[in-house]
């Protein structure tokens, strides 16, 4: 994959035109995805030298549309928005539906899941991989807009291994709240318990 450059900035009111954020396209990405950038100027990126606020968030059709309450994608990116907003940095939204199987396969994962197994057994039994995301795509992001240090909202440390791995500065690992429910609470605990996602939950 080659270095990324900025296509395209423009600003778009969101929340119903309370919060402003800038979007920015990019060349140079031969998958295909059209993975965007959004950007938030916040109060602390006034400051020069603070150092961003930053979300890698894969996209989710049913959790971020729909507000699914099998993941927590959909709270999650609510609560970046917020956050980030107010601290200053970027949503970097990948387009890496279903830990990157797909749209489809996810929903094939998930009948699988009805009959009780696991997010990763089931994508194993579809021969697929249990997260087949890259997240080197957002490194190249992050450099094309000139950022080499984050403080990084997630609490995936993956996310922080890839970045570190592809030469960002990942400063601050800025953990996430538990969104929680009914539905969700045994996916969530299996994340936890095989690929040590740091979230604890009230029991």
């Amino acid at each position: 994959m080659s270095d990324l450059t900025v296509k395209r900035r423009v600003m778009i009111p969101v929340r119903a035109g309370d919060v402003m954020a800038e979007f920015i396209s990019f060349n140079g990405d031969d998958s295909g995805k059209e993975h965007i950038g959004i950007f938030f100027e916040g109060r602390q990126l006034k400051n020069k030298g603070a150092i961003p606020l930053v979300r890698l968030h894969s996209e989710c059709l049913t959790g971020d549309v729909f507000g699914s309450g099998r993941c927590d994608c959909g709270e999650q990116l609510d609560e970046a928005i917020d956050r980030i907003n107010e601290e200053g940095g970027y949503i970097l939204y990948l387009r890496q539906e279903g830990r990157g199987i797909g749209l489809y396969a996810k929903l094939e994962a998930y009948a699988l899941q009805d009959k009780g197994f696991d997010t990763y057994q089931a994508n194993e039994m579809l021969h697929l991989p249990e997260d087949g995301r890259d997240f080197g795509i957002a490194a190249k992001m992050l450099a094309s807009l000139g950022v080499s240090k984050v403080r990084l909202l997630t609490n995936n440390p993956d996310k922080a291994q890839q970045l570190i791995e592809y030469g960002i500065d990942v400063v601050e690992l800025v953990p996430t709240k538990v969104h929680v429910n009914q539905h969700n609470r045994q996916y969530l605990k299996t994340k936890a318990d095989r690929k040590q996602h740091t979230m604890k939950f009230d029991d």
